[in-house]
């Protein structure tokens, strides 16, 4: 996810530039780009936020092999 953070903002940037620079139809892919990749990251986000790990802890190996333990 941290990449695609990165695509962004990198975009962001071009963006800027190009409106600066007066790049209108290269703005407008920009913008196309920069609202796709803001999709994809909602997306990457709820999905993470979704599945989490669970912690089903270590079983006890004597319980799993029909051990028991002997009293003397």
């Amino acid at each position: 996810m941290r990449r695609l953070e990165e695509i962004r903002a990198n975009l962001v940037d071009r963006l800027e530039e190009a409106k600066e620079q007066g790049w209108l139809g290269g703005a407008a892919a920009i913008e196309a780009s920069l609202a796709a990749a803001e999709q994809k990251l909602a997306a990457m986000r709820d999905v993470s936020a979704r599945h989490t790990a669970v912690h089903l802890g270590m079983p006890e190996f004597r319980n799993s092999a029909g051990c028991l333990d002997r009293e003397p």
